[in-house]
């Protein structure tokens, strides 16, 4: 079985989209029709820069765009060419572009082993838009081909009545429910749950669907993690168009890796958050950045068993998600966590001064 080194978030930049979900700031913000992206680095030269080697080991990387990650004619040679690395891949998608699954259909099977989608079920907007024939046969492409592949709803309020379609249409497609996620509030500063019931109501309501992704997101959500926390040397937050590397959404761990790949990445600890919560615990956290906490598996997070048996992910895509990244990692002695720790919040408060700074001359 392959080792799983690090985690490496990449955001890939696209804005444009297929859909125009009410919820999503893309939406809300008209930036769906925007043209499609003019990526400054081929696939060749992202994959050498992405290279087992350079990255010191087998990655899990999750690629994901603001918009259709999958929109622009370039992701298929990109997935490929980090593919070829060795590396282990999920995709978010909105599954209506057919024509980029075809074209990753016909990768070796060896590359689909290793690949996975996972699939963004916007119920209201497939159905509105006859689109939801096209989006379970995309599912059903990539499964036959070898790939694995998960389906994940965003609760919002308006679909609370739909819930039972919902379930009804999940069995039938995929012979199982619909994994759920936790909705926030990106308006306000503390990215609390979006919805306009009582927290309470909301597990009672979304619970609904037995949904380890959402019962380990719910019972997390809003805790702020004082833990020492490996993110920026167990992994990071790529911009796969300038190359910009961030240890985590909110740090000043940050660095250009695509300049010179020449040159070792410095891998950096962020040791304290600086966020209200961690936003994407259900990879993070599960994947063992914070090593003292007890998780779940990422596995679990993505899994499912259909009425007949059969996984969504594969086997070797399973087994490689049911790792931590411990296992690979050594983790510092106590002296060195203090001495990150207290870095760590020192540059925290200089991103304070500069961000009230910045608001302040606007």
């Amino acid at each position: 079985m392959d080792k799983m080194k690090r985690f490496i978030d990449i955001n890939v930049p696209v804005t444009s989209c297929t859909l125009r979900c009410h919820y999503c700031y893309i939406t809300q913000h008209r930036l769906f029709s925007a043209a499609l992206p003019k990526f400054r680095y081929g696939a060749e030269f992202i994959g050498k820069a992405l290279s087992a080697e350079r990255l010191g080991g087998i990655c899990h990387i999750n690629m994901c765009g603001g918009g259709e990650t999958l929109l622009p004619p370039e992701m298929t040679t990109i997935v490929r060419a980090i593919l070829e690395q060795g590396h282990y891949i999920m995709i978010v998608t909105n599954g209506t572009v057919t024509k980029r699954f075809e074209e990753m259909m016909t990768y070796p099977v060896e590359l689909r082993q290793r690949l996975g989608f996972k699939f963004s079920f916007h119920y209201l907007e497939l159905k509105k838009r006859n689109l939801l024939d096209v989006f379970f046969a995309n599912i059903k492409r990539v499964r036959n081909a070898g790939c694995s592949f998960s389906l994940e709803l965003t609760p919002s309020d308006e679909l609370i009545p739909y819930i039972e379609e919902i379930k009804a249409v999940c069995m039938e497609r995929v012979g199982a429910l619909c994994h759920v996620t936790v909705a926030r509030d990106e308006k306000k500063a503390e990215f609390p749950i979006l919805t306009k019931y009582s927290r309470e109501e909301y597990k009672k309501i979304w619970g609904s669907f037995h949904s380890d992704l959402f019962d380990f997101k719910i019972s997390v959500f809003g805790e702020k993690r004082k833990e020492f926390c490996y993110a920026g040397v167990w992994g990071g937050i790529l911009d796969i168009g300038t190359g910009v590397l961030r240890a985590c959404d909110n740090t000043l761990l940050r660095q250009n890796i695509f300049e010179d790949i020449s040159k070792p990445i410095r891998f950096k600890a962020i040791g304290q958050c600086n966020k209200s919560h961690c936003h994407n615990a259900h990879a993070w956290l599960t994947l063992g950045m914070v090593p003292c906490l007890k998780t779940p598996y990422y596995f679990q997070m993505r899994n499912r068993q259909d009425a007949e048996g059969r996984d969504w992910l594969n086997p070797q895509m399973k087994a490689f998600l049911g790792q931590k990244l411990g296992n690979e990692n050594e983790r510092f002695n106590q002296s060195k966590e203090k001495s990150v720790y207290r870095m760590a919040r020192l540059k925290n408060k200089t991103w304070s001064v500069l961000h009230w700074v910045k608001n302040k001359i606007k």
